[in-house]
């Protein structure tokens, strides 16, 4: 029972990511049906996120209820910024283009999204670079290979890809995909669509590490101000671009359960599982799951909407994902580098501390340092023992607002 309960808890955070990524792959197929019987998708953005919100603020309201951190005017415009850049630039330029390519060719887009948060936090200062080091030639070649991959699905489509279950699959023909149909100057406006959109997301991670700053104890509430303000941004972008009241009307259909399945599932309970997750292993964990999404999506895709796969989908993809591994290789290394160069905590045999002998664990943090149940500050009476500062583990960094 022992090994049993071992295992459980070892495999826990496989299953929670393994079922995050059918999570979102369910996501994009369930929209992209939304899509193509004609839903506008500056609504369906409005109602994903109201239904986000309304979901989110609940606990944020019940667990963060105290000491919450002043609304400044920086602080709002740094939230305001969030909200434009995920739910209404993102979000956007994310269903704009699934609309006029396909799911599989989308997710496989969105895994360009590690390579492109390295190129801005570089660009910001956040990242530097020493190409003497493998972990960032490991980084910058990745990038580059990611790039690629993402060129060569944009500009070459090649022939099609035959699955063996698709020649018999016949389904709905609401339901079926038109990317074999769509003209090719609209599959590359799809393709833009997608780059811009991972290209906000990616502006999204850069911006939010400046406002956990302020809202690191009360990440559910910085997500329900983002998804609020997101959705009041989306209702004024809706507004200027559907002039057609009757895009608003909603049934018990399948436009609500695309809506409430984005809003409830890739925006409320996967972001509890993925922070969790993160917490416990890491975001470079967590982000190795994303191929995984791809190939759920490819295989649903062909089943429900007799989706077309192209050979140049199938390289390029493949680029991209070896192009991810190598930049999440080099921040992986990167984060073992940093841990190992400082200890966390010196163990030291029979020195004399505040009139006490025996072997003492010194652990610092800040400017307070403890021992056994006693609190030192300031003031410790040591000879011969050096002490080092720990570094932040990555693993323990604040998690971002999610998309789709």
């Amino acid at each position: 029972m022992e090994k049993l309960s071992n295992f459980y808890e070892t495999s826990k955070p496989y299953f929670a990511m393994i079922s995050l990524q059918f999570g979102y792959a369910g996501m994009n197929i369930i929209t992209k049906v939304s899509l193509n019987r004609g839903m506008s998708h500056y609504v369906l953005v409005v109602y994903r996120h109201a239904i986000a919100t309304a979901v989110i603020a609940p606990f944020a309201i019940f667990f963060e209820r105290k000491a919450q951190p002043k609304i400044t005017f920086p602080v709002f415009m740094q939230i305001f910024t969030l909200a434009l850049l995920g739910p209404v630039i993102d979000q956007n330029f994310y269903y704009a283009g699934l609309k006029f390519t396909s799911p599989t060719f989308s997710c496989a887009m969105s895994n360009m999204l590690p390579a492109m948060t390295f190129v801005m936090a570089v660009i910001c200062g956040m990242e530097k670079v020493d190409m003497k080091r493998l972990r960032c030639q490991a980084k910058v070649v990745g990038t580059a290979v990611t790039v690629a991959g993402a060129m060569l699905m944009t500009l070459y489509k090649g022939p099609i890809v035959e699955l063996v279950w698709s020649k018999h699959i016949q389904p709905r023909k609401s339901y079926i995909t038109d990317t074999t149909g769509t003209a090719e100057k609209h599959w590359f406006l799809g393709s833009i669509f997608l780059i811009i959109a991972t290209l906000a997301w990616a502006s999204l991670f850069v911006l939010q590490n400046k406002a956990l700053k302020t809202y690191k104890n009360h990440q559910l509430s910085l997500t329900t101000l983002v998804c609020f303000i997101g959705t009041l941004q989306a209702v004024a972008v809706t507004f200027v671009a559907e002039h057609n009241l009757s895009v608003w009307r909603i049934g018990w259909d399948m436009n609500l359960l695309a809506a409430a399945y984005a809003g409830i599932v890739t925006s409320s309970i996967s972001y509890y599982v993925q922070g969790l997750v993160m917490k416990k292993r890491g975001p470079v964990f967590a982000t190795a799951f994303s191929p995984l999404m791809m190939i759920i999506v490819a295989i649903m895709g062909s089943f429900i909407l007799a989706e077309k796969i192209f050979l140049g989908s199938v390289l390029g993809a493949v680029l991209i994902v070896i192009g991810l591994y190598s930049v999440l290789w080099g921040k992986h290394k990167e984060a073992i580098d940093n841990k190992e160069e400082i200890p966390e905590a010196i163990k030291y045999p029979h020195h004399h501390v505040n009139g006490t002998n025996g072997i003492s664990v010194i652990e610092t943090n800040g400017d307070e340092l403890k021992k056994g149940n006693h609190l030192i500050n300031n003031k410790l009476i040591i000879s011969s023992v050096a002490i080092s500062l720990p570094i932040q583990d990555p693993s323990t960094k604040a998690n971002h607002v999610p998309k789709a």
